[in-house]
């Protein structure tokens, strides 16, 4: 039972997506603390479900297929609920442009790399880059409640969010350079052969 616990996480990241967006609209207190609640389960929970498959040593072709998809179903919800009710606005909205861009385009790459049977293994940089855009996810989700609570002389927390998404913004398209740095280097000796 617990070497399946990995893909029952997982499986419960795509789960929660629907009560997400159902609880993102309540309104007030709730409609704060839930989905941010929510997005940070979420969050922690890709993180454990990768831990434990290496630690039982049970890294499935399941768990392969679905935790990109339930990475990027919960970020693209969240980024897009998020720029519908104004909190993402103007310029801002660049930065989560980039970041589904990313995710679309480094999908596409895994998938043209995998036919050549080529791994495309997730860098430190990367990682760093998802902690922050998760992180500043979870903090823009929080809303009202949040700027009451983390309120820094003239930044409040939604001013943090954004000062944080377009830092992983950056750090994505850097990320996203490098891999498709590779991706074309490989796509490049293909047609040589």
């Amino acid at each position: 039972m617990l070497k399946k616990i990995p893909n029952i996480l997982t499986i419960g990241r795509i789960i929660i997506v629907p009560i997400f967006v159902l609880t993102f609209f309540l309104p007030g207190f709730y409609g704060d603390v839930i989905p941010c609640f929510l997005f940070v389960l979420a969050s922690f929970t890709d993180f454990l479900d990768g831990l434990l498959a290496r630690l039982f040593k049970e890294e499935s072709k399941l768990g392969e297929l679905l935790d990109p998809i339930a990475d990027k179903i919960i970020v693209a919800t969240a980024l897009i609920l998020l720029v519908m009710d104004g909190t993402i606005k103007n310029l801002e909205v660049v930065a989560a442009i980039i970041i589904l861009t990313r995710e679309i385009l480094i999908s596409g790459l895994r998938e043209f790399l995998a036919k050549g049977q080529i791994n495309l293994p997730v860098s430190n940089l990367a990682k760093l880059k998802t902690f922050l855009q998760m992180f500043s996810i979870s903090i823009l989700l929080s809303g009202d409640t949040g700027n009451k609570i983390l309120n820094f002389q003239d930044y409040n927390a939604q001013t943090i969010g954004i000062i944080i998404l377009w830092l992983s913004a950056f750090l994505t398209l850097f990320t996203a350079y490098d891999y498709l740095r590779k991706g074309i280097d490989h796509a490049i000796s293909e047609d040589n052969k």
